[in-house]
């Protein structure tokens, strides 16, 4: 039913359970697609015996390139967008069905709820090591929260032929940070409208662990990189489009908000604070125009 992209980077052990997950808690017959960066630990050892699609490349090329070589391989009319340090909580799948069917057409990004290092904050083991699975299963039900408005990115939920028409994730942003967020205003300039989190379809989120294998400087600069990148290309600042677009993202205390889903968006009520905080990020544009950033 989807064709489910999973790039990864030497990540075995959180592949391993991320794969599983999707095979044993799925309801329908998903088709899972993983990209290889490197994998010199095992991973493509693993794909062949399990008879896992992948592609493969002997350098990592990051999340944008690794989504869009993977997708080529996709024959499902819907793509999911995935990381390789998921859990797959029972009947995840059941609840992007029945949103996709109360629809007559395709322009909507769905997103599952990250449980753990997510939105809801659920401790079921930090490493692939301590992962507490029945802890996880057991509390299913007190863990499911309401549907909300904006978009977790991944897992993210979108048709095939919106990603073709968008060409998929934006490689200006390899090998990542930013990105994410790209496809979304990508989206909304397709006119999507429908940017919905369902609180009852879970993933746990072991949180990033191949970033987490870096220096901590190299995530902080990648952070800086994509913001500057979205800036340049949209003339918008990532916060500034995910809290007045999206009703999303992080407020002052840089605490992630999440509204209740109550229909599709609008355009942003174009009030004081609105105008106020555009012209903070224009004069951020314009200093980045003044030390010709690229």
């Amino acid at each position: 039913m989807f064709s489910i992209l999973i790039p990864t980077f030497n990540n075995l052990d959180y592949l391993k359970i991320c794969v599983e997950s999707l095979k044993k808690n799925s309801n329908f017959d998903h088709q899972i697609i993983v990209h290889v960066n490197q994998g010199t630990d095992g991973t493509l050892e693993y794909l062949k015996s399990t008879n896992i699609e992948y592609t493969y490349t002997k350098e990592n090329i990051g999340m944008p390139k690794a989504l869009n070589l993977a997708s080529k391989k996709s024959k499902f009319n819907y793509i999911l967008i995935s990381h390789d340090d998921f859990y797959y909580c029972p009947e995840w799948d059941i609840e992007f069905e029945k949103e996709i069917n109360l629809l007559n057409h395709n322009k909507f990004y769905f997103s599952a709820t990250m449980v753990g290092a997510g939105q809801v904050q659920f401790n079921a083991g930090q490493t692939a090591q301590s992962f507490n699975e029945k802890k996880l299963i057991k509390n299913l039900e007190n863990i499911k929260t309401f549907d909300f408005q904006g978009t977790t990115k991944c897992p993210g939920l979108v048709h095939i032929d919106v990603w073709k028409n968008l060409g998929g994730w934006s490689e200006e942003f390899s090998p990542t940070g930013g990105d994410d967020t790209d496809f979304a205003m990508k989206l909304w300039k397709h006119d999507v409208r429908i940017f919905k989190g369902l609180g009852k379809s879970l993933a746990y989120h072991f949180g990033s662990i191949t970033t987490r294998k870096k220096d901590k400087s190299l995530f902080t600069y990648l952070g800086s990189r994509g913001n500057k990148i979205f800036l340049k290309k949209w003339g918008l600042s990532i916060n500034f489009f995910e809290k007045f677009f999206l009703k999303s993202g992080l407020n002052k205390n840089k605490k992630l908000i999440f509204k209740k889903y109550d229909g599709p968006l609008k355009n942003p009520n174009k009030n004081f604070i609105f105008y106020l905080e555009l012209i903070e990020v224009k004069i951020m544009l314009l200093y980045l125009t003044l030390i010709n950033f690229k």
